[in-house]
């Protein structure tokens, strides 16, 4: 596929190069893996801060081995979303070389970023005490899955599991079968946004009080998060939000109906609105006027009766048809999309969602691009995921003055990988 990429997609245009970045100046060294921490840290790189991603030497971040993978970037697709605008750097922390190292990459730092399981990075000696020890500013971001303490601090978890465990899943899907996960990764992202959020909060009150802090984001607490009103639902009234498939519980007509060429999804979020369907788009004054579709409950109760009166006119004309006229009554609608489909159609290629990217190692590599435009900072410019210790020796010449006699002989020790016999072996 990487070779239709030039021919798809444009490429990204470069950044005004007169104007700073959000982040400028501020470094992070992200110890996270899998997506909530990288994440997190790919929304502050994008914004310009300069992420270093300590990994394992060799295998490097487990996300790395997600599929597909494209044997000349030796990663797959996923590692490549999460992990743009990042120096990796490898480390072996089991190694006490290895940990002093990334001491020194600390005390140099702003922002630390780790999702370990509980204790490692105590073990390691790089818990936030011990980080604030070595620069008492440090904002410490700590990305678990049910906090740092308490009775639950030691379970693992991931997605699927604080999907299931928030009550996301019961509300998801039809009233006929069990409730249905997200495939995407929905709770993974949310957490990195929190998570890039808390951090950026906690850069702007250090600028006030010049104070540091610890920082903790929860995957089952932005799960719960993820649940929307219906928490606040559930406690009003006692009653467990029930599955409705592609229908909404709270207005209609709003779900999934079908033109005589494909299907689409109109949401009728108010009175308004479906008055404008019935008169603008449907030539029905007479049943926007009814007084047994007057308000939104009125309709949820005659649900069956309206969806069957609007799937048999539906029916009769093609998409191009109703689109036009659902656009130009202001009734939100949308065509029933696959993700290829998503991110080849007019919306995203007007906003340039996806644009290629140099990379030495395969010419371009495809790029989705953030949704946040600043007017005064632009984003950075997207450079592609790097390798397993691409950049170990760079950043350690750069921000630690370490010399060619100082980089072989932690390579030697095993500091960058057992099979790192010297620094050019170490990628230093």
């Amino acid at each position: 596929m990487l070779n239709q990429i030039e021919a798809e997609f444009p490429e990204h245009p470069p950044r005004p190069r007169a104007l700073p970045t959000a982040l400028q100046g501020i470094r992070v060294i992200d110890f996270s893996h899998f997506i909530a921490g990288p994440f997190a840290t790919t929304i502050l790189a994008d914004m310009g801060a300069d992420v270093i991603k300590i990994e394992p030497p060799g295998r490097g971040d487990d996300l790395r081995r997600y599929p597909p993978i494209n044997a000349d970037l030796a990663h797959g697709a996923p590692f490549l979303w999460t992990n743009r605008n990042k120096r990796s750097v490898a480390l072996d922390l089991k190694l006490p070389d290895g940990v002093a190292v990334a001491r020194e990459l600390i005390a140099t730092a702003d922002v630390v970023v780790e999702n370990f399981s509980s204790g490692v990075m105590q073990r390691f000696g790089l818990d936030y005490e011990a980080c604030r020890a070595l620069r008492p500013e440090i904002i410490y971001c700590s990305v678990s899955a049910y906090g740092r303490s308490g009775a639950f601090a030691d379970r693992l978890g991931f997605d699927p599991i604080a999907q299931v465990e928030s009550g996301f899943v019961s509300m998801n899907g039809y009233a006929d079968r069990e409730g249905v996960r997200a495939l995407s990764p929905v709770m993974d992202i949310s957490t990195a946004m929190m998570a890039s959020n808390a951090i950026l909060g906690a850069l702007m009150a250090r600028e006030r009080t010049g104070q540091g802090q610890m920082v903790e984001v929860s995957l089952f607490e932005t799960a719960v998060l993820m649940t929307g009103y219906a928490s606040m639902q559930q406690l009003f009234s006692g009653a467990d939000p029930q599955r409705n498939g592609n229908t909404s519980p709270d207005t209609c007509p709003s779900g999934v109906f079908q033109a005589s060429d494909c299907a689409f999804y109109i949401n009728c979020g108010n009175d308004k609105i479906f008055q404008r369907l019935m008169t603008q788009v449907l030539d029905r004054p007479d049943l926007a006027g009814a007084a047994i579709y007057a308000t939104g409950p009125a309709r949820v109760g005659r649900r069956a009766e309206l969806f069957a009166l609007l799937g048999d006119a539906f029916a009769r004309q093609p998409w191009s048809h109703w689109q036009a006229r659902m656009r130009a009554a202001g009734v939100p609608h949308g065509r029933l999309r696959s993700v290829g489909e998503a991110i080849r159609s007019p919306e995203a290629r007007e906003r340039g969602i996806v644009t290629r990217i140099r990379h030495d190692a395969v010419g371009w590599v495809p790029n989705v691009n953030s949704p946040i435009r600043y007017s005064g900072t632009p984003l950075a410019d997207p450079v592609a995921a790097p390798a397993v210790g691409q950049h170990t020796g760079d950043v350690l010449r750069e921000l630690l003055g370490y010399d060619d006699a100082r980089l072989a002989g932690l390579a030697a020790t095993g500091a960058f990988g057992a099979a790192a016999g010297s620094a050019k072996d170490a990628k230093v």
